[in-house]
Order: structure tokens, then C-alpha cells, then sequence
């Protein structure tokens, strides 16, 4: 190397140097590599090794004796072999580094109490409402932001993004909380969130959910790069810690969920199988064939659907804003913890047949099946049953 940049240095010209790196052993410790590369093996297996080269010059400079090189030696390594002891001894009767037992016949989860009440909503609401006074809306955005005040009344007309907002907000005022990531998710695909607001004069950002009065828990949301794997690696192993925080990834499409594929296989469907780990991450993953087409149309819901078994997660397709209300707030504050994969819409998010009242968060909860209000007005004349969710009920 002190040759290369003196030759670079003196005559202006590249140098190439062929380093060779080599693993002392093959693919794994338990592969022989002899039988493919036989004398670049030889010469790997004569050559000495890192700490042998390193003491050796050491001794030769004077600053150890061989004794003491070797003694380091023995002591480096018989600190590993403590420190692997002492590791595999905690994991001895230890249920929460232990792998699921696979006869394990899980309870049904406790319920829990998803409604909350009206003013408690209102509450939030309001506050979701208050910016600063300095802070300059887009007015497009403002008249927006304003019909949600009248929708809690008795007319209804929640939509989606409003409804995951006052989800959001009753959480954290009870000391829940809420995390989201995603491509695009401060304002959502579909311009539907707003969770942050952009001064039209300064580009100054606001979020009314990190400045909700008497807030226990916190508000995090972060635009993330275009790259599934990573983001959704660190938002799972997120999740997995951070047991009180409602940790939610959203794919800008759903499709996108296919560059993760390894991430879902290997930690989120067998977190407790393969990690002996409990992660309560939100997936949203926005569905349906309106607009864009290829890649841009199907979540794969059959693959999510494949990939159930043992109670390792929950898939779920809502059908109305307040079913994704106490879907949330029901993800945050159950236990056992486990994924939920979420079927998100794109036209349902402002479609006004599919609007909830407020009356639908303060009472109830989340339902596996929702009846037909209008078959259920002729009972008698039923002759067929069709079960569907989201987008084809509306159709």
C-alpha cells in the first residue's frame, strides 16, 4: 500500500492492487472447500493465522515475550468460552429467549375494550384541529382538516384517515405510544393521514398528534427511503422491543411488500417458532385495483393467508373506518402481542357509504362479521349467503 501511493503520489498514475481476501475455512466450519480450490486451500491452511502474524510481531519489536503472547492468547479465549457458558446457561428455563413449543395450544386472547368515549374523541379531535398561530396551512388542506369537526356529529361522515387519527390520539393520551414509517407516511399514499402539516410559507412542519395536550405517550412518523427490506427489518426488530409503542410500517403499495418477502418469511410470520420473539408490528398495505394497474394493485392477500397457522398473526380487511378504529387501538392494548397484516383501501378512504358515525367508535368493537343492514330487514326472503370485505361489498 506505502508503494502504491508513493508511486501514485510521484507519477500521477492509478495503481491496481490485487488483494486477495480468503475465510479459513470453507462455506461454514463444517464444509470442506479442499475438494473445489485444493491449493489455494493448502496455502491458506500453511499460512499463519491473524493473531499468530500479529504476536509474532510483537515479540520480534520487543513489546511482549512469547510467555505473554501466549498467555493473552489463553485468556482471550478462555473469556469467550466463559461469556458463551454463562449465555447458554440463561437460556436454560428461560421462556422468553426459548423457542415457541410447537404443541403449545395457545388461549384465546383476553378482550379488550377498543370504544371510547365521545368526549374523550372529541378531545382529540379538537386538538387535532389547533396549529400554531404563526402556522399557515394550505388552505385546500385546512377546509379539509375542518370538515372533521363536522363529522363527529350526529351526521357522521368519518373517513378513514380520520378515524385512525382519533385511534391514534386516544392511545396516546392513555400513555400508548404510536409509531409509523413508510414511504410516504406522513401525509399516506393517498393523501388521506396529513399526520404532518407543512407551513405554505416556510415549509415549517407541525404534527398535532406529537403536540396532543396532556399526552402520556409519544408520536413518531418518518418518511423512509425506498427500501423494504431495511425499513421493515428495523421496524419489526422495533416492535419487538418497544412493547409499549403501537408500531406500524405502511407500504406506499402493497405490492412493494414483495422486496421484503425474506423479512416476513423469516421473522414475522415464525417470530415465536424461529426466535422464541412476540411483535406486536402493524403492516398496512394499501389494496385494490383503482388506478396505477401493474405492481401498483394487489397486496397479496392470498400469500398473508397461506402464510396463517398456529395463531402467529392476524390478517385482517377492513371494512369500514370504524372497524380499523378498534382494530388499532385493539392491536396496542392486547396481549399476547402478535402482527397484524392490514388490508388497506384506496377508493373506500373517502367513499361517504363507507363513513362511520362516532356513535360506531364509542360503542362496540371490532366485528369478525358484519351483518347486511338491508338483507336484514328481509330475513325470510334470504336464499344465499355471500361473504366479502371491503371494496366488492360497496360494489
Amino acid at each position: 500500500m506505502r508503494l502504491a501511493c508513493a508511486y501514485r503520489a510521484a507519477f500521477k498514475k492509478d495503481v491496481l492492487i490485487d488483494l486477495v481476501g480468503y475465510r479459513r475455512h470453507g462455506h461454514n466450519e463444517g464444509d470442506e472447500p479442499m475438494y473445489t480450490q485444493p491449493t489455494r486451500t493448502a496455502a491458506i491452511r500453511k499460512h499463519p493465522t491473524v493473531p499468530q502474524v500479529w504476536a509474532s510481531r510483537l515479540v520480534s519489536e520487543g513489546v511482549m515475550s512469547a510467555d505473554d503472547a501466549a498467555q493473552v492468547e489463553r485468556s482471550v479465549s478462555q473469556r469467550y468460552a466463559d461469556i458463551h457458558a454463562r449465555f447458554k446457561q440463561s437460556l436454560l428455563g428461560s421462556e422468553k429467549h426459548a423457542p415457541w413449543p410447537a404443541d403449545t395450544v395457545e388461549a384465546a386472547p383476553t378482550p379488550v375494550v377498543t370504544s371510547v368515549r365521545p368526549e374523550r374523541l372529541h378531545f382529540v379531535n379538537e386538538s387535532l384541529l389547533q396549529w400554531p398561530a404563526d402556522f399557515a396551512v394550505n388552505p385546500r388542506l385546512a377546509k379539509q382538516l375542518e370538515r372533521r369537526r363536522e363529522t363527529m356529529g350526529e351526521q357522521g361522515g368519518i373517513e378513514w384517515g380520520h378515524a385512525e387519527a382519533l385511534a391514534f390520539g386516544s392511545l396516546i393520551l392513555d400513555g400508548m405510544s404510536v409509531r409509523i414509517t413508510g414511504q410516504d407516511a406522513e401525509r399516506g399514499t393517498f393523501s388521506h393521514r396529513h399526520s404532518v402539516l407543512n407551513d405554505v410559507n416556510t415549509g415549517r412542519k407541525y404534527a398535532p398528534l406529537a403536540n396532543l395536550p396532556g399526552a402520556k405517550g409519544a408520536f413518531e412518523v418518518y418518511n423512509s427511503a425506498l427500501s423494504e427490506t431495511a425499513v421493515l427489518a428495523f421496524e419489526y426488530g422495533y416492535s419487538v422491543v418497544a412493547t409499549d409503542t403501537l408500531t406500524l410500517w405502511e407500504a406506499q403499495f402493497g405490492d412493494f411488500v414483495n422486496v421484503a418477502q425474506p423479512i416476513i418469511d423469516q421473522f414475522i410470520v415464525a417470530d415465536r417458532a424461529k426466535w422464541g420473539q412476540d411483535s406486536g408490528l402493524v403492516m398496512l398495505l394499501p389494496h385494490g385495483y383503482e388506478g396505477q394497474g401493474p405492481e401498483h394493485s394487489s397486496a397479496r392477500l392470498e400469500r398473508f393467508l397461506q402464510l396463517c397457522a398456529e395463531g402467529n398473526m392476524t390478517v385482517a380487511y377492513c371494512s369500514t373506518p370504524a372497524q380499523y378504529f378498534h382494530l388499532l387501538r385493539r392491536q396496542a392494548l392486547r396481549a399476547p402481542r402478535r402482527p397484524l397484516i392490514c388490508m388497506q383501501p384506496k377508493s373506500l378512504l373517502r367513499l361517504p357509504q363507507a363513513a362511520s358515525k362516532l356513535d360506531d367508535l364509542v360503542h362496540g368493537g371490532f366485528q369478525s362479521v358484519i351483518d347486511d343492514p338491508i338483507a336484514s330487514q328481509h330475513r325470510d326472503e334470504v336464499r344465499r349467503i355471500v361473504f366479502c370485505a371491503g371494496k366488492v361489498y360497496y360494489d
